[in-house]
């Protein structure tokens, strides 16, 4: 299993990304237009990319930390769910937002870190461009 961490700076509060994370139509803007339903809540279910992403909220510290199990339609049924660890860091008037991403099958990481810096950062800078 691979683990990867990436990051982005985000020209809002913590609270504006933290919440947009979990809200339908803010979540499917932050992927460009695909669809997303979300829970605010602790063992809510969630998915992305029209189902390609699903899992579950494990904790949630607002506007400070977010936990997920998560894992996508490549998957194999008997791999385990990835875990994802939101960080919401606000300084110098934007939010630093850290994504450590772990338990990625082997060989995927890159394909990972790449996933998540065009189809979730490049989208995450436009709707904050104010």
């Amino acid at each position: 299993m691979e683990k990867i961490k990436v990051s982005v700076k985000l020209n809002c509060t913590p609270k504006e990304v933290f919440s947009g994370w979990l809200n339908d139509k803010t979540h499917s803007a932050f992927t460009g237009g695909s669809p997303a339903k979300t829970s605010t809540s602790e063992g809510g279910k969630f998915s992305a990319w029209d189902g390609y992403i699903t899992g579950t909220n494990v904790e949630i510290f607002p506007h400070k930390r977010i936990i997920q199990k998560w894992r996508t339609t490549d998957f194999a049924e008997t791999d385990e769910d990835s875990v994802v660890e939101l960080f919401f860091t606000y300084k110098d008037d934007f939010t630093l937002l850290t994504i450590t991403h772990t338990n990625i099958p082997d060989d995927q990481g890159e394909n990972y870190k790449k996933g998540w810096k065009d189809h979730y950062f490049t989208y995450m800078k436009k709707y904050f461009e104010k």
